[in-house]
């Protein structure tokens, strides 16, 4: 494992002009030869864009397989990319008005998508103008301790700090407590677990559970609340605007906030739709399995 992480390192150093060349040479292995969740991949797409046509759909599916190679490679170069790189290939828009914002709420949250390279998005902090909040990230860590400690790495080397998605609120209160003002990303597009889901929406065509952490923590917390949107603007590079959702979280009804991520989130995927992590298993829960067994849990805990 320590040779195979030394490797990776060494691999990093690469121009990512010539690890262009390595992600080329993997596609068509991923695509024709592994074929890596492309039934998962197929059914997503078809399910999402009914109104286009087939021809239009393997369209965004072979792109989709394209970019994720991209996104293996840029997410590697990370490793040892230097700032004035990061700040070339990452344009951020909005960070200013991000702390402007934390002038008047002790905590921003930034929703976020696994769209583009979410993994570059973690250079926020090279565009802060001041030193003095935190910059943090929630993240789920990984069993494997080596490419735990390996994604820890690459995403703390521009100053951002990772937060475990299980400890998450914790963090946040101890922060509120010591008087530590905080941006904090939340990635909120995947699937929750069937007994911590609270809220449906119409999501892409689709019946969608969605997470609605973010939005419950930030109400406890009077957080202001902003959208990464971003775009590929070619090739290794991307633009990033962080646009304020609201500074005013406790006028909106319960999970209508989540409702307006997600829709910004589809009108995002919408505009360059190869660009979201279309292998995730998005729909594995249906609304009627999932409340039978809620309505199970809750009865097994009256009973206790």
């Amino acid at each position: 494992m320590k040779v195979l992480i030394l490797t990776l390192k060494g691999l990093s150093r690469l121009p990512l002009g010539v690890l262009y060349i390595f992600a080329d040479l993997c596609f068509p292995i991923l695509y024709y030869l592994m074929r890596y969740r492309r039934r998962v991949v197929r059914e997503n797409i078809a399910r999402s864009f009914p109104e286009k046509s087939q021809s239009e759909r393997l369209s965004i599916e072979r792109k989709f397989y394209r970019f994720f190679c991209d996104y293996v490679v840029e997410t590697l170069h990370l490793l040892s990319m230097s700032e004035e790189e990061m700040r070339r290939r990452m344009v951020v828009e909005g960070v200013p008005d991000m702390e402007d914002s934390l002038t008047r709420h002790p905590f921003v949250f930034i929703y976020l998508g696994h769209y583009c390279n979410w993994e570059w998005i973690s250079s926020i902090p090279l565009w802060s103008t001041r030193s003095e909040h935190v910059n943090g990230q929630l993240y789920r860590p990984l069993k494997n301790k080596a490419f735990d400690q390996l994604f820890m790495d690459l995403r703390t080397r521009f100053g951002a700090v990772n937060i475990s998605k299980y400890e998450a609120l914790r963090h946040i209160l101890t922060y509120r407590k010591e008087g530590r003002r905080a941006i904090i990303g939340f990635i909120s597009d995947q699937s929750p677990k069937p007994i911590s889901i609270h809220e449906w929406v119409n999501f892409l065509h689709q019946d969608t559970p969605v997470f609605t952490g973010t939005e419950r923590i930030g109400k406890r917390v009077d957080a202001a609340v902003y959208f990464a949107d971003v775009r590929r603007v070619k090739r290794g590079y991307y633009h990033l605007t962080l646009r304020c959702m609201t500074e005013d979280i406790h006028s909106y009804p319960d999970f209508r906030l989540t409702e307006l991520y997600m829709a910004e989130l589809e009108k995002m995927i919408q505009r360059q739709p190869h660009l979201w992590l279309w292998s995730h298993k998005r729909w594995k829960h249906k609304r009627e399995a999932v409340e039978a067994l809620q309505r199970q849990h809750a009865a097994g805990e009256n009973r206790e």
